[in-house]
């Protein structure tokens, strides 16, 4: 009882001990165009600054510390065709030429794209990795409905990446009338590093878009870093990120993943915070796994789950019901890993099962 009591208090420690981690910023004070800037950012860092939130813009100011008056960050102007499931655009089938408007998704019809507006209520299309299947479903609902509810439950909006695909997603349809989504929409705006990361903090009136020439994005540090769109051609001084974590897209099984992860970077990643959960959501849209392995690993010695570099599991994000098979050791040895759709969330599998799998590059974290 003494030697439990004191291995409670040890895990209440231990935990308290856990901080979170953050983006690096590195404020670069040399005048650059927007491209020439994103590939410096490439070639020393990980790309230009992608900002996710307000405490990251908080910290790129912090880097910045009130220098210039303008300053380059990652977001540009694109109003590009892009599948949500990320896959590249290669194929395409519209009934007519699509234009840069208001009906900035597009559904199927009778074998062709259309445009349509996104906040319009139709069926949709999903795609699950797990089963390699297709499910349609006709409840009426705008694209990001749509959107959400392929994500939460399965994977993704549909990808239609060549004839063949689009032939069996016109079948499953099986009705010339009926229109439903298709995972293809315009994005005005868009991070340099590809981050799915809806956070914008435009200035009054902007983007403003003056005379159709303003695609690139500039941080106003002397008015409370607020962004605004400025012609790619100007040059300004630039903001580069340099991400603590790397998602790799090698299947392979956990123990692997560790090798990897040591040999290549730092350790697979130990999720001890809901500040690492969200950098590990961020990385996840490249995914090309259903699930991504974590450094969380079941020791059936000690009846425990801890980090692969021996840390006990204080903040946690399991999926509802795998707390069932959390003290199961009587089959193959397993491992922690993330669903990269949905909700995010821990599920439990054996170690032998190939995912790819996120590296940690911070040997403090």
């Amino acid at each position: 009882m003494a030697q439990i009591l004191y291995f409670s208090l040890l895990v209440i420690a231990l935990c308290s001990l856990s901080e979170g981690i953050q983006r690096r910023y590195h404020y670069i004070n040399i005048e650059k165009n927007w491209t020439e800037a994103q590939r410096y950012c490439r070639e020393n860092y990980t790309d230009l600054a992608t900002v996710n939130n307000i405490n990251d813009m908080n910290e790129l100011k912090k880097t910045v510390n009130n220098n210039p008056e303008y300053v380059w960050i990652g977001l540009k102007r694109t109003d590009e065709w892009k599948w949500s499931l990320g896959d590249p655009v290669k194929y395409l089938n519209w009934e007519t030429q699509p234009s840069t408007d208001t009906n900035n998704c597009a559904v199927m019809r009778n074998g062709k794209w259309h445009q349509q507006k996104c906040i319009d209520k139709l069926g949709f299309i999903c795609y699950n990795d797990s089963s390699k299947s297709y499910i349609i479903n006709t409840s009426n609902t705008t694209w990001s409905e749509a959107q959400s509810f392929c994500r939460q439950y399965h994977t993704d909006l549909i990808s239609v990446r060549n004839q063949t695909d689009n032939q069996m997603i016109h079948n499953i349809i099986n009705d010339p009338h009926t229109s439903v989504w298709i995972g293809l929409f315009i994005d005005s705006w868009e991070w340099s590093d590809n981050t799915d990361s809806a956070f914008r903090y435009w200035d009054s009136g902007q983007p403003n878009y003056h005379n159709g020439s303003e695609h690139c994005t500039v941080t106003k540090v002397n008015n409370e870093g607020k962004w605004h769109d400025v012609s790619c051609s100007v040059s300004h001084t630039f903001v580069c990120h340099e991400d603590e974590l790397i998602l790799i897209q090698k299947n392979l099984s956990w123990t692997e993943a560790v090798r990897y992860c040591r040999e290549n970077h730092v350790d697979l990643v130990s999720v001890d915070s809901q500040e690492i959960q969200l950098m590990v959501t961020e990385v996840l849209h490249q995914a090309w796994t259903a699930k991504v392995w974590l450094g969380l690993h079941y020791y059936c010695l000690m009846n425990l789950w801890i980090w692969v570099r021996g840390e006990v599991v204080c903040y946690q994000n399991w999926a509802p019901g795998v707390q069932i098979q959390l003290n199961d050791c009587s089959g193959e040895h397993r491992a922690g890993a993330v669903q990269s759709g949905g909700d995010h969330m821990w599920i439990s599998l054996p170690r032998s099962q190939e995912l790819n799998f996120i590296c940690t590059r911070n040997k403090e974290n």
